[in-house]
């Protein structure tokens, strides 16, 4: 098995290397691929160190079997024939696919036989966001089909990358000191404050975060969902979280949300209010799961849930999920 990834130094670069290392993922051979800025940095992975090379366009992905991208939505679209004209599957963590009809978009939680089909060798990994939602969705909507979704989303500097993760803590520590502070990964400072934009505006006031969580919803369900979503960055460092309210076409109890929360694959229920038990990004940074808690029934709506999650968009927001599609893809051609 040989294994590529392409954006190695960066923060869901690094998170691969923990990640198929943590899961025994079978790799007999290791390239690392950056940009000229990263090429040449050096990275040990079980017991051995490997060496960033140049992405360019050449022969570099023969032989390659899984190709995990995370280099920037123009980096995929530039580089995906040469990635993928081998035969590498192309397991890609940027914008640039998502919504193309020829590219499957996969939570193995939830869709995962989509990627038997990639006419062009090319899954996309969805937004962090997303894929955190729809691994808690898919249970609740196989008790009833959910027709609307609200959301807000409370998304970590990680978010960003690594870089907008030194920034913060750069923030915090100029703040102390009495310096200036640095603001250039975001609008504004970050540090003590909150900022109600991911991502660019689009003609309908939303940002193009928010309408990610629209379109990829419904592409990974199958279904019909609207959702209207708020995203907002806030200074936790790593972890993104969302408030969830969840209309079905049946009304729901709270019992039966919260068993099939604690039945699913990839979720784990953290809700008991008696003991203030519920998850924060605090917690959740390095898990696999999602955790869920403040199930309750929607004042607003008789058919309605509300909930809150929580969890690593690092690593089930990216690398994780990519890795688990691969797993998924290895067993079915046993």
């Amino acid at each position: 098995m040989k294994v590529a990834i392409v954006g190695a130094s960066g923060a869901v670069g690094q998170e691969f290397l923990r990640v198929l290392d943590e899961r025994n993922f079978p790799i007999d051979e290791l390239v690392l691929f950056g940009s000229p800025r990263s090429a040449g940095s050096k990275y040990t992975f079980r017991g051995k160190e490997y060496e960033v090379k140049l992405l360019q366009h050449n022969d570099d992905f023969k032989g390659v079997d899984y190709a995990f991208v995370s280099a920037g939505a123009s980096t995929s679209k530039e580089f995906a024939e040469t990635i993928t004209k081998y035969g590498a599957v192309m397991i890609d963590n940027s914008s640039a696919f998502r919504m193309d009809a020829d590219v499957p978009l996969v939570v193995p939680e939830c869709n995962a036989e989509d990627a038997l089909n990639r006419p062009r060798g090319i899954i996309a990994n969805p937004n962090c966001t997303t894929i955190m939602m729809v691994v808690v969705l898919k249970p609740i909507e196989k008790l009833s089909h959910i027709t609307r979704i609200h959301v807000a989303s409370y998304q970590s500097a990680s978010g960003a990358g690594a870089q907008a993760m030194a920034e913060l803590q750069q923030q915090y520590q100029e703040i102390v000191e009495g310096k200036p502070v640095t603001v250039k990964k975001f609008a504004y400072q970050l540090a003590y404050n909150v900022i109600p934009q991911i991502d660019v505006f689009q003609d309908n006031g939303y940002t193009k975060e928010e309408m990610k969580m629209f379109n990829e919803t419904r592409k990974i369900l199958h279904s019909d969902v609207r959702c209207s979503a708020m995203c907002v960055r806030i200074s936790s460092l790593r972890s993104h979280s969302e408030a969830v309210w969840i209309e079905t076409e049946k009304p729901l109890s709270v019992e039966e949300v919260q068993a099939a929360i604690a039945a699913a694959p990839g979720v784990t229920l953290q809700d008991d209010p008696s003991t203030q038990t519920y998850p924060m990004p605090l917690f959740t940074g390095g898990k696999d799961d999602v955790y869920v808690g403040r199930v309750r029934k929607d004042l607003a709506n008789d058919n309605g849930i509300t909930l809150w999650l929580s969890g690593d968009q690092i690593k089930k927001g990216a690398a994780l999920n990519a890795v688990q599609i691969a797993e998924y893809l290895i067993s079915k051609e046993k």
